[in-house]
């Protein structure tokens, strides 16, 4: 499968934040989707299957750590990468988001340049 099929889903509550880390993606020639919450995010992810979740864990009504267990929890969708992107920076969060599931853990403020090879080599596992 080349690059051009890889589907992403982020789930960002910023809208300046999704709409920067959709255009990076969309130029390096991911299908990007986005969701301002856990709740769009999950019915987004049921519909398209993505390939990665780039996942908040602060967002309205359904957080991250909540999305994160429903996506582990499924048989087929455990499968699926997911990297925390997040502004909860502290040790016991990210040994939280790894005993979840999480495939990788980014902090903000983060890097485009040094995020991409991060998704490029989660995706192409």
């Amino acid at each position: 499968m080349d690059i051009q099929a890889k589907k992403i889903l982020i789930m960002e509550d910023e809208p300046d934040s999704l709409m920067m880390l959709s255009m990076a993606l969309k130029s390096a020639g991911y299908i990007v989707f986005g969701a301002p919450d856990g709740e769009e995010g999950l019915r987004i992810f049921r519909e398209e299957r993505p390939d990665l979740v780039i996942l908040d864990i602060v967002m309205p009504g359904i957080d991250g750590w909540e999305v994160l267990k429903k996506i582990k929890a499924g048989l087929k969708s455990k499968r699926i990468p997911v990297i925390m992107l997040t502004g909860k920076s502290e040790d016991a969060d990210k040994v939280k988001g790894y005993d979840y599931g999480a495939d990788f853990y980014v902090t903000k403020p983060y890097n485009i340049q040094k995020l991409l090879p991060i998704v490029r080599d989660i995706i192409s596992k």
